[in-house]
């Protein structure tokens, strides 16, 4: 399947099928994100800009982030429930002002979501464990990437953790 209808590129080596952003409908347990909270439980847990990015698919302003510019080896996981998404070897200078990566670690570790909102067409990107908003992927930008593409991530739906502080190298499934 692609997720790009304008190019002959095919899904990213590591995620799970194009969903629309079509009205939600009854997801059967495996597809169900295997960590579930209530609102009120994600706002009591996440600060406030994280809870506007990660659940309600809000965007922080480019060049703000912690991590647009940081070049620290290591793995990235969602901040809203730890899940390891993207390291440090795949991301790449973009200069478009978030974190950018051409690759995420492993299959499955995010879903992709049809985003036609603000007029355009985008594939949004979600962590595949908890379901929060992570940002979106693009393709054919000429960035020079093994796959063509740019995921490009809020920093605030990120939390890194260094090769230093996890006593070794990320690892790739």
């Amino acid at each position: 399947m692609r997720i790009f209808n304008h190019r002959s590129k095919s899904v990213p080596s590591a995620g799970t099928a194009l969903e629309t952003g079509a009205p939600a409908v009854e997801k059967t347990a495996a597809e169900k994100p295997a960590v579930e909270k209530t609102d009120e439980q994600w706002r009591q847990e996440l600060t406030p800009d994280e809870y506007r990015v990660l659940r309600q698919a809000g965007t922080e302003r480019p060049y703000t982030g912690e991590y647009w510019d940081t070049h620290t080896a290591g793995v990235y996981q969602c901040r809203a429930c730890g899940a390891e998404l993207f390291t440090s070897s795949e991301k790449f200078d973009s200069h478009c002002g978030w974190p950018s990566f051409w690759a995420p670690l492993a299959e499955g570790t995010v879903r992709y979501i049809h985003d036609r909102a603000l007029g355009m067409e985008r594939v949004e990107v979600r962590c595949a464990t908890c379901d929060s908003h992570l940002g979106h992927v693009f393709d054919g930008e000429g960035y020079g990437t093994p796959t063509d593409q740019r995921y490009c991530i809020n920093s605030v739906s990120l939390k890194l953790v260094s090769a230093d502080d996890a006593g070794a190298e990320p690892r790739r499934q």
